[in-house]
């Protein structure tokens, strides 16, 4: 059966197993099978038929993610974050709306070469976030399919 049938409620139905899996997985065990398999994700699945994350969710615009798009889109700064950001909860700035004002129709991204580092480094599959932080990770899990396809792959290599 393919892993990716119906991963959404798989995903869902699996959240605990996944949370247990993470609390007790050696991060060594992780970095040791991550990158192939994030690689073979990657090669799978086609995020611009996807684009959850873009759709639903916002980066967080640091400093020099807001110098270098406001500098694209020829506008100044204070313009820039006034038009498309707001600061959340924890204080940092994300998108005013979702989904992201910078997604075309065809889910690609407007400003994609120079889009906010967390974008760039979405869905973080092939870096040691996956353990460190892990309630990212399962939330992660419930909307794109290449976290979720590294969890469950990382789940049958380490028993």
């Amino acid at each position: 059966m393919d892993l990716l049938q119906n991963w959404e409620k798989k995903s869902k139905d699996r959240q605990k197993d996944y949370k247990r899996f993470l609390q007790r997985v050696h991060k060594n065990d992780v970095l040791k099978h991550q990158q192939e398999i994030h690689e073979e994700a990657v090669a799978k699945i086609d995020c611009l038929s996807c684009a959850n994350c873009c759709k639903n969710y916002s980066p967080r615009f640091k400093t020099p993610d807001i110098k270098r798009i406001s500098k694209l889109l020829r506008m100044k700064e204070g313009e820039f974050i006034e038009t498309y950001l707001r600061l959340d909860e924890e204080g940092d700035y994300v998108t005013r709306s979702a989904p992201c004002p910078f997604l075309g129709s065809d889910n690609a991204c407007s400003v994609y070469e120079d889009r906010p580092s967390d974008c760039a480094r979405f869905p973080y599959t092939d870096e040691d976030v996956i353990v460190r932080r892990q309630p990212l990770t399962l939330k992660n899990s419930t909307f794109c399919p290449i976290t979720y396809y590294v969890i469950e792959k990382l789940m049958q290599k380490i028993p």
